[in-house]
C-alpha cells in the first residue's frame, strides 16, 4: 500500500502551500496541505509522476501507529508520535516563510524555512522502495521521512554547495566569465577559433557550440560544445563512487565535412542531461531521436558512441582538451562517433569496449568524414 501517491492531482481539500520548478525545467516542487499534514513531493511536471515525496509536519495530535485509513483514502497519513519532534502537532506552514533550493543537478531539492533547512528530497529518492526524503522534523527512519539532523553531515555541504552555486549563477556577468574561461582553453589547445553559435532556448543550461576550423597541423574541423561543464549533470552519483570525476562534460567531434551539420548533433544532446535527468558518460550511446534520413551527418548513421579517449580509434593524433576544470571538478570532453543502429546494439548487448574493438577492425577513424 503506497503511502504517497504516484502521480495525477491531491486529494480533494488539498492546498498548494508552495510551488517551484527547476531552473531546467525537469522537476517541480509542490508542498501540499489537507489541515492534517504537509507533505512536499519532487515531480516531473510534463507527467505529474512523483519522482520523491517527503512528509514535513503533523497539524493534529500525532496518533500512536499508521493511520492506515487515510493511507487507504489516498492521503498522507500523519507520522506517528515515536517518530515526530511534535507530537502534539504545529501550525500550518506559511508560504512566506518557505524559500526552494535546487541542487546545481537540478534532480534534488532543499525546503527551508526562515532560512534554516525544512527538508531535502534527494535526487536518489524513491518513496516506492521505502526511501523518502529528509525532513527536520522527523525521528528514525519511516516510509514517510528520513530524520534530516543524522544526514546533515553529507546534505549540510551539499545544500550550501547549490546556494552558492545560484548565487554565482545569477550575478552578473558569471556566464560570459565562464564563456570567455573555457573558450581560451579550447584556443590553447586547438588554436583560434572561428564561428560561435548558441544553441538557444529560455531554459538552463546555456550552451554554445564553437568551431576550431582546420590549421597547418589539422586537416579536419573541431567542434565543441561550451556551457554543459558549466553545471553538474544529474544522477552521476547513483552510478559511480566518484561523482566529481564524471559530473562535467563538454562534448566534440572532428569532422571533414560540413560543420553546420555536425553542430546539430550539439542540439540534440547538449542539455539533454538536465532535461531528461540522466548522465552522458565514456561507452555512453544514445539513438537519435527522429526518422533515420534526417540523422545530419547521414542517413547511415542512426545514434552515436560517446568516448572521453578515441586515441586507440584509427585517425590522426588525437589532440589533448584535458587540464579544464571547473566548481572544483575536473571537465571530461566526450567525442562523439556515428554509429549504426546495428553497432548501436553491439554497445547494448556487450559493452562499449566490443563496439570500440568492432569499430577498429573496421577501420572507422574518430575523425568523421
Amino acid at each position: 500500500m503506497a503511502i504517497f501517491r504516484t502521480g495525477g492531482t491531491a486529494p480533494e481539500g488539498t492546498h498548494v502551500v508552495v510551488s517551484d520548478i527547476s531552473p531546467y525545467g525537469s522537476r517541480d516542487l509542490v508542498v501540499e496541505y489537507d489541515g492534517v499534514t504537509s507533505v512536499a513531493y519532487l515531480r516531473d511536471p510534463a507527467s505529474e509522476a512523483v519522482r520523491g515525496a517527503v512528509w514535513l509536519a503533523n497539524h493534529v495530535p500525532a496518533p500512536a501507529a499508521v493511520d492506515l485509513g487515510r493511507v487507504s483514502a489516498g492521503m498522507v497519513p500523519p507520522m506517528p508520535a515515536s517518530a515526530t519532534r511534535h507530537p502534539s502537532g504545529r501550525p500550518p506552514l506559511n508560504p512566506a516563510e518557505l524559500g526552494v533550493l535546487w541542487f546545481e543537478e537540478g534532480d534534488g531539492v532543499a525546503l527551508l524555512e526562515r532560512g534554516e533547512l525544512l527538508a531535502v528530497i534527494p535526487g536518489w529518492g524513491d518513496p516506492a522502495r521505502g526511501m523518502p526524503g529528509y525532513a527536520r522534523d522527523a525521528l528514525g527512519e519511516t516510509p514517510l521521512a528520513w530524520p534530516l539532523a543524522e544526514a546533515l553531515e553529507g546534505l549540510g555541504p551539499r545544500v550550501d554547495k547549490a546556494g552558492s552555486y545560484w548565487r554565482w549563477r545569477r550575478g552578473e556577468g558569471a556566464w560570459e566569465t565562464f564563456q570567455q574561461f573555457i573558450m581560451g582553453h579550447l584556443d590553447t589547445r586547438l588554436g583560434p577559433g572561428a564561428r560561435y553559435w548558441d544553441a538557444g532556448g529560455d531554459l538552463l543550461p546555456t550552451v554554445g557550440i564553437t568551431e576550431h576550423p582546420p590549421a597547418r597541423d589539422r586537416a579536419y574541423t573541431m567542434l565543441s560544445t561550451v556551457g554543459m561543464s558549466c553545471q553538474r549533470m544529474p544522477t552521476v552519483e547513483q552510478y559511480v563512487e566518484d561523482p566529481g570525476s564524471y559530473a562535467r562534460i563538454e562534448l566534440a567531434i572532428a569532422t571533414r565535412g560540413d560543420s553546420k551539420q555536425a553542430a546539430r548533433l550539439f542540439l540534440w544532446l547538449a542539455r539533454y542531461p538536465w532535461h531528461s535527468v540522466t548522465w552522458l558518460g565514456h561507452g555512453h550511446t544514445a539513438k537519435w531521436y527522429h526518422e533515420p534520413a534526417t540523422f545530419p551527418l547521414g542517413h547511415a548513421w542512426q545514434g552515436v558512441l560517446m568516448l572521453a579517449d578515441v586515441r586507440r580509434l584509427p585517425g590522426p593524433e588525437v589532440p589533448d582538451l584535458s587540464g579544464f576544470s571547473f566548481g572544483g571538478d575536473p571537465v571530461t570532453w566526450l567525442w562523439l562517433i556515428p554509429i549504426t543502429e546495428a553497432e548501436r546494439r553491439i554497445a547494448t548487448e556487450r559493452g562499449h569496449e566490443a563496439l570500440r574493438a568492432h569499430l577498429t577492425a573496421q577501420r572507422r577513424s574518430w575523425v568523421v568524414g
